[in-house]
């Protein structure tokens, strides 16, 4: 592990640009940007969780601001992370789907896509990736290169993310091979590695304004943590229904497949004491290193809780009763956790504005000072965490759509959530209503008793879908 740390060291330090004249960001506030991986709603125990509890995540809400009432950009992980790295709601994304781009990763942002790394880099701060990217591959118009990245270490491609024991991550473009995962080696686990080079970033980038986005692959499956870790949770939970995942590794590299796991319950209590571990470290690197009052940190999911790789949210009630899980347009599939945390400038408490990961981009550029691309569809959030004498901007909506199972559509007005389901088969459509004030469990269908209600939503739908030739419904044609 030691030797891999080392090239690390060398890699970040030759290529993070680490030599910019800062004097003119003396008061910028770093920012820290942490997006767990299909971590639901319900899944920090200062979210209601139960089973395991998530003490360094909690502490950040101690002097910040914990969200109750935030979404995610889309139900499943590519769109979610174009969301939030373009300020744009799924209906205006370039990306709308977990759709491959070749063998290194994922359909790509397009050119003229500007991203939160982007913006910072207009800023001067020195930008690092440290994860899942997601949104692009290698050469394409997605590559960290042309998105405003200075340091990039982890995976290109979902697929490969599934892994935790990979064979190969990436540095910027350079292939880091680690052979002592080959062929089931698995002896050197890559979220411990991706964490070991974040702290390396932190301490190279002290006396620099940062961006660092940390979009981890934890908790998404497989459900592997590292063994020491397992053992504590084996004994809590009764008998466990063992996942019998693959048989070969051929087939878990081509095609993203789940490693198996005797322990599923105490293997993902397990990852997520981790990921509040990790969360933690970072912390305590930034009061070691004297940056802890001007670092902003962010903590959020790109969706709700998933049911892969043995995983059981019923069992954690990871969505904290909220119906629908990953690939859902129910508030179990999209509404996630949101703290920000900045020593002695947020306000404290929780706060139920209605607000979505795209709102991320304009908080950040009000506070930097950056100026903001046009054509997006956030919201800046600070006068909420600030409490700042000019009014709360709310959303007029806001709209997810789904291009798998038929295709789904959902919009949130108010109160007011409309659910279309079977878009792609007019015939099979089916319409529902809800009102998220008295029902947040969304269990009691309105739509025949306020039709006037879903007929508005239903065309302000129809405006918030943008027609995309690579993620389209069905009845795109005929508009």
């Amino acid at each position: 592990m030691n030797y891999f740390i080392s090239i690390l060291f060398c890699i970040l330090f030759l290529k993070s640009g680490f030599s910019h004249d800062n004097n003119s960001f003396s008061n910028s506030p770093n920012v820290i940007l942490i997006l767990a991986d299909d971590l639901g709603y319900g899944d920090l125990s200062c979210y209601g969780q139960t089973k395991f509890q998530t003490p360094n995540i909690d502490a950040l809400t101690k002097d910040g601001m914990l969200f109750t009432q935030h979404y995610s950009g889309a139900p499943v992980c590519a769109p979610s992370r174009a969301a939030i790295l373009t300020a744009k709601h799924i209906g205006h994304t370039t990306i709308r789907g977990n759709k491959k781009g070749n063998k290194y990763g994922d359909f790509p942002l397009s050119e003229y896509d500007t991203t939160l790394t982007q913006l910072f880099k207009s800023r001067n701060y020195t930008t690092g990736v440290f994860g899942k990217w997601g949104v692009g591959y290698p050469g394409s118009s997605g590559d960290i290169s042309k998105k405003g990245v200075d340091v990039f270490f982890g995976y290109y491609s979902q697929l490969a993310a599934h892994n935790y024991y990979p064979e190969m991550l990436w540095s910027n473009d350079k292939k880091v091979f680690i052979p002592e995962n080959k062929r089931y080696g698995n002896k050197v686990y890559a979220p411990n590695m991706i964490h070991d080079s974040v702290m390396i970033f932190l301490e190279r980038n002290k006396n620099n304004p940062f961006f660092l986005y940390i979009p981890t692959i934890i908790p998404h499956a497989e459900l592997v943590p590292p063994d020491s870790l397992t053992k504590k949770y084996k004994n809590l939970y009764g008998t466990e229904k063992p996942y019998k995942g693959i048989k070969t590794i051929r087939f878990a590299t081509k095609y993203g497949a789940y490693g198996k796991q005797l322990y599923p319950k105490a293997a993902y209590a397990a990852m997520m004491e981790l990921l509040d571990k990790q969360v933690g470290e970072i912390v305590a690197k930034l009061k070691e290193e004297k940056i802890y009052n001007n670092t902003i940190i962010i903590f959020t999911s790109d969706n709700g809780a998933h049911k892969e790789g043995g995983a059981q949210p019923d069992f954690f009630n990871s969505n904290n009763g909220l119906r629908g899980y990953k690939r859902d347009l129910y508030e179990g599939g999209i509404r996630i956790p949101l703290i920000v945390h900045w020593p002695d400038k947020i306000n404290k408490g929780s706060t139920p504005i209605i607000s979505a990961n795209w709102d991320i981009m304009p908080t950040l550029a009000e506070i930097i000072q950056a100026p903001m691309p046009t054509n997006t569809d956030g919201i800046s959030l600070c006068p909420t965490l600030f409490q700042l004498p000019e009014k709360q901007t709310q959303h007029p909506y806001l709209y997810w759509e789904f291009h798998e199972n038929g295709g789904k559509q959902a919009i949130r007005m108010g109160k007011w959530k409309v659910i279309k389901l079977n878009v792609n088969s007019p015939y099979k459509s089916t319409i529902e209503l809800y009102d998220l004030d008295n029902d947040v469990a969304e269990s009691n269908n309105l739509a025949e008793k306020h039709p006037e209600i879903v007929k508005q939503l239903l065309d302000l739908m129809n405006i918030a879908h943008t027609p995309n030739k690579f993620f389209s419904f069905r009845n795109d044609r005929y508009r």
